[in-house]
């Protein structure tokens, strides 16, 4: 009994650390026409408007989807509220919230259990929003047009890659992790630094997904993609990800030219 009440009390002031962490994010909503996305923003330390940030999408998965502005934080939030990065690595970071019905890429129908991805020429509703929240954030904040990155996980991953392909231009570099793309459609981005990464195992978007991406960049000249497979790793292949020791340092040394 006094174990099962110590291990509760370590489960609250877990949450508790991890709430007000979260609350680190600002609340914001991005309303365009008659369109709204959610997000939250983080700040650097001492920001400065003076100054010039690096900027960090971040696209969660499907799970994620909905209107509570708070579930996109569940996944990889922690990075950037802990300290010792938000001293290493100051950036302003958005996690932006898809609607439950829409997705960030344009993918086949699911229901048989495969993806399939469209090489659509207009994006989906929610990515959209996230390209116009985008370029606004580049005017109003004090945002460092060399170094805005982008990474995603699963349904985020499939949007990471559509997002680079649509707005080639406007990344530094990309992390997709454990997504997929219309391969054809990567010949605009083969200039582009992308780090991918997938666990060997995943019984929801198979590893193939990925590793034909890669092979795809690297047919047509890419000196920079690079894979990381995780051999014991199913479809939760971002907790690996995120334990990468060069995992941010990686994506933040990166600069268009």
């Amino acid at each position: 009994m006094k174990k099962l009440i110590l291990f509760l009390i370590i489960v609250f002031i877990a949450n508790t650390n991890l709430s007000a962490q979260n609350e680190l994010f600002l609340k914001k909503e991005f309303i365009s026409k008659s369109d709204t996305l959610r997000y939250r923003i983080l700040f650097p330390d001492n920001y400065d408007i003076t100054k010039e940030y690096p900027l960090v999408l971040f696209l969660h998965g499907s799970g994620e989807r909905g209107a509570d502005n708070e579930k996109q934080l569940v996944h990889g939030s922690y990075l950037f509220t802990n300290q010792a990065n938000r001293t290493n690595f100051p950036a302003i970071v958005v996690f932006p919230q898809c609607p439950t019905k829409d997705f960030w890429a344009p993918i086949k129908d699911r229901s048989t259990g495969k993806f399939g991805y469209i090489n659509a020429k207009h994006p989906t509703k929610a990515m959209q929003l996230v390209i116009e929240l985008t370029k606004s954030l580049l005017k109003k904040e004090a945002v460092d047009s060399k170094r805005i990155y982008v990474i995603g996980l699963s349904m985020g991953g499939m949007g990471t890659f559509d997002l680079i392909c649509r707005e080639p231009k406007l990344f530094a570099a990309a992390v997709p992790i454990c997504g997929g793309v219309n391969n054809e459609r990567l010949k605009k981005v083969k200039q582009m630094p992308i780090r991918i990464y997938h666990g060997a195992i995943d019984n929801v978007v198979p590893l193939e997904h990925s590793q034909s991406a890669y092979d795809t960049l690297k047919s047509f000249g890419s000196k920079q993609c690079e894979i990381k497979v995780f051999p014991e790793t199913g479809h939760n292949s971002w907790d690996q990800a995120f334990k990468e020791p060069d995992f941010l340092s990686w994506i933040f040394s990166k600069k268009l030219k």
